[in-house]
């Protein structure tokens, strides 16, 4: 009668866990028919892919995890709309909070040093894999999908479809961070006023060439010169010839690190990241993995002369041709100052806001027809004269999921399990449309973005093109990124407000970078904090020494060569033609 019971029980439960299964089946179906499309899998691919989730979540159904994001398009969509389908789908309920840039690495770095669980996961940007390969405080995920992550690892997740884990990927070779968004950091103008015979006439008598895409940062500064002292009004309203940041927060420090000062031509030779010196400054010897210091006297270049004028021209230009108030904007007011309309370029513009850029007419956004077609087009961004052919041409943020050891495993796996799910590609193309982050070289060759294509202003032309891969994320000379990043809003916060000159701020930002890297390598040396590749910082020397000898580039005599055009069309039949 007991063994009966027993039976009748364990059927009772099979009866239900295949009621249940059944009934996550019906959601996937229900989300792969209503939202999840466009897709590159077929919808039986996807429900094959959606029954994996279902079986391998299991074990965590009922769980509540805790991820933290920063606030743009793509994760508004993961934290509105695919926690709802995940946890419909999976049973695992996911709380995805949205904070500010600068609060997500606040987050990130308070957990490192406590060991207290805040998140079970983070989109942590990949400029912090210097960070995570030598602290050795997040999980290695190449370990983790082998190890304790096997059960819950998708055999469908394609690795080699992803764009950006060359930059989540340690120099041990192993991934240390999944990317979920991808983003470049472009130049973005208005194409409808550069096509004006009327202003390009002008612009050719007062220059001498042509009006196009700036090649050279000479140009931009002619082009914001003509647009906001020779232009200065289109249909009635005051127009200007430049946009930018500088309010003094977070976010103006990510401002320069986002390879402003590489964009100048500050750095070395060398992709990813210049070697020896990288974006930052920071020296780096070649097939080592100890930083040597920031400043110009130890053979960085953080406060050289390439460095400084980079500086210099982001505060004049901010100055002299921002529509008013934009010095007192942070990187997201930037945006919806830019969407009125008003201004003829931005040098420093992520593809991140094209979202936004592309919303039609009715919402406010004045950068748009009628019909929607965008009047703005985004191209390469121009480089300084201190720069040379083969240096780093620009930045590009890797946002990706990161789960730090401080996470019980439970909780990690479950992570891991939502993770995969939102770059899934039953997901991706859908989620690929509403935030523009590319991650997926599937997604964005997907025919719906060939279809899509000209409403995007170039986007997809630029990620379908070889010259992406030239856009790179802060690479492994910086050994902590919490640490140093820091140093740098509040340094040059004090040029916008007049405190300091470029050179003073840029000479105390160095010396402030290599005073915490010192105390790194002093915590190096006693307890192996960062495994042996924490800095090793070089003797100072006199700077005239490392100019001669492959340090920071000595100033140049002339800062402001001709000026240099590209026509935009013929640049977008080169990317085709790739």
């Amino acid at each position: 009668m007991r063994n009966i019971l027993l039976s009748a029980v364990a059927l009772s439960a099979m009866i239900a866990t295949s009621s249940a299964v059944q009934a996550d089946s019906a959601a996937a179906k229900k989300w792969i028919d209503s939202e999840f499309q466009p897709s590159v899998l077929t919808k039986d691919e996807q429900m094959k892919e959606m029954d994996w989730f279902i079986k391998a979540a299991e074990p965590f159904k009922g769980m509540e995890i805790n991820v933290l994001s920063e606030g743009i398009p793509t994760h508004s969509y993961e934290s509105e709309v695919l926690t709802k389908a995940f946890e419909e789908i999976t049973g695992i309920k996911v709380n995805h909070q949205i904070l500010g840039e600068g609060e997500v690495v606040q987050a990130v770095q308070t957990q490192m040093q406590t060991k207290r669980n805040l998140y079970d996961a983070y989109v942590n940007d990949s400029d912090l894999i210097g960070t995570h390969s030598r602290l050795q405080l997040a999980y290695n995920l190449t370990k983790f999908m082998q190890g304790d992550a096997k059960d819950v690892t998708n055999p469908g997740l394609d690795l080699g479809d992803f764009m950006g884990t060359q930059f989540t990927t340690g120099p041990d070779g192993d991934l240390y961070q999944l990317p979920d968004q991808q983003f470049a950091n472009l130049y973005w103008f208005r194409k409808d006023w550069f096509d004006n015979p009327d202003i390009q006439a002008k612009f050719k008598a007062k220059y001498g060439y042509d009006l196009g895409v700036p090649v050279n940062w000479s140009a931009y500064e002619d082009i914001a010169e003509f647009f906001s002292n020779d232009v200065k009004e289109i249909d009635g309203v005051q127009i200007y010839g430049h946009m930018d940041y500088g309010k003094r927060a977070p976010d103006l420090g990510w401002r320069m690190t986002d390879a402003w000062l590489s964009m100048a031509g500050a750095g070395s030779k060398g992709e990813p990241n210049g070697v020896p010196i990288d974006e930052w400054g920071i020296r780096m010897e070649k097939g080592s993995c100890n930083p040597a210091g920031a400043s110009v006297t130890r053979g960085g270049a953080a406060n050289g002369p390439a460095a400084v004028y980079a500086i210099r021209k982001w505060d004049e230009w901010l100055r002299n041709y921002a529509p008013p108030g934009a010095a007192s904007y942070d990187f997201y007011q930037s945006l919806p100052a830019l969407s009125q309309g008003n201004v003829a370029q931005q040098i420093f513009w992520y593809t991140a806001f094209t979202a936004d850029m592309v919303k039609p007419k009715s919402e406010g956004n004045n950068t748009v027809d009628d019909a929607g077609n965008p009047l703005w087009r985004m191209a390469p961004s121009p480089h300084g004269p201190y720069w040379e052919k083969g240096q780093k041409v620009g930045y590009q943020d890797v946002g990706s999921w990161t789960i730090l050891k401080s996470t019980p495993v439970d909780r990690a796996k479950a992570a891991w399990l939502y993770a995969q799910f939102v770059v899934s590609k039953t997901v991706d193309v859908k989620k690929s449309h509403v935030g523009l982050t590319f991650i997926r070289d599937s997604s964005v060759n997907h025919e719906s973005f060939s279809e899509r294509s000209q409403k995007l202003g170039g986007l997809v032309e630029f990620y379908r093109s070889p010259d992406r891969t030239a856009w790179s994320p802060t690479g492994i000379n910086v050994p902590d990124y919490p640490k140093l990043a820091q140093l740098w809003w509040q340094n040059i916060g004090d040029v916008n407000s007049g405190a300091f000159t470029p050179q003073e701020a840029m000479d105390r930002l160095a010396g402030e970078m290599d005073q915490v890297m010192a105390r790194m390598q002093v915590a190096d040396e006693r307890a192996n904090v960062y495994g042996g590749c924490g800095p090793r910082l070089n003797e100072e020397k006199d700077a005239d020494w490392w100019y001669q000898n492959g340090g920071a580039k000595p100033k140049l005599d002339n800062e402001k060569p001709q000026g240099e055009t590209v026509n935009y069309d013929d640049l977008v039949a080169r990317w085709n033609a790739n």
